[in-house]
């Protein structure tokens, strides 16, 4: 605890660092995501090629994608938009599926009447669709959260700092209390975005609170 009051300016902006971080790439992924699941729900060939490659993209270690990506966007090493830019492909990977199946959830029928009604087809994904496939995306979006939030620590390990700094830093002195910190302090975060997620879709979504 001594550790822990000497070092709360540390630990404060370490938090505030991880939050920068994670939040750009969370919002990315779902924008980037649901029109892309959408895309994979109404063509079959679109859908084959971005479930299979949102798979294999989330199967890349996301340790050399980091090492990577800053030769391929021209940016040093130790920005955090490569971490951003990583993230927000893994989020995508994650999401894309969850949102193609939440648009296969939507009934046809509802489809069909809402085209018989006058709806454009924007309309028609805007006012039908994508609140009725929103609970679905949701809750994909949680998980992304959660992942997210977890591979921004991963990011230490290039010299991005965040809360996984706790841990290398603790670790690498073999101070437990600094890398139990660390991971606390993750756990603490991955909850607290996921009750802004929940009061954000609550907000967005007031009819599924009847």
């Amino acid at each position: 605890m001594t550790w822990i009051a000497a070092n709360l300016d540390l630990i404060g902006e370490l938090t505030w660092q991880h939050v920068l971080v994670a939040w750009p790439a969370i919002v990315a992924s779902l924008l980037i995501a649901v029109p892309l699941g959408r895309v994979a729900h109404s063509s079959l060939a679109a859908r084959g090629l971005l479930l299979t490659g949102s798979g294999a993209l989330y199967a890349l270690p996301s340790l050399p994608l980091f090492v990577i990506l800053p030769a391929v966007l021209g940016t040093r090493i130790l920005d955090p938009v490569n971490v951003v830019v990583a993230l927000t492909l893994y989020g995508v990977a994650l999401l894309v599926r969850t949102s193609a199946e939440a648009f296969d959830a939507v009934e046809r029928d509802v489809r069909t009447s809402a085209l018989a009604l006058g709806h454009s087809r924007w309309q028609l994904f805007a006012l039908v669709e994508l609140p009725l496939a929103g609970p679905a995306i949701v809750a994909g979006l949680r998980v992304v959260s959660a992942s997210t939030l977890s591979l921004v620590s991963v990011g230490s390990l290039i010299g991005v700092r965040s809360l996984g700094s706790l841990f290398t830093e603790g670790y690498a002195r073999g101070f437990l209390t600094e890398i139990v910190v660390g991971i606390i302090g993750t756990i603490v975060l991955a909850v607290a975005f996921d009750l802004v997620i929940l009061l954000a879709a609550r907000l967005l979504m007031p009819w599924r609170r009847a």
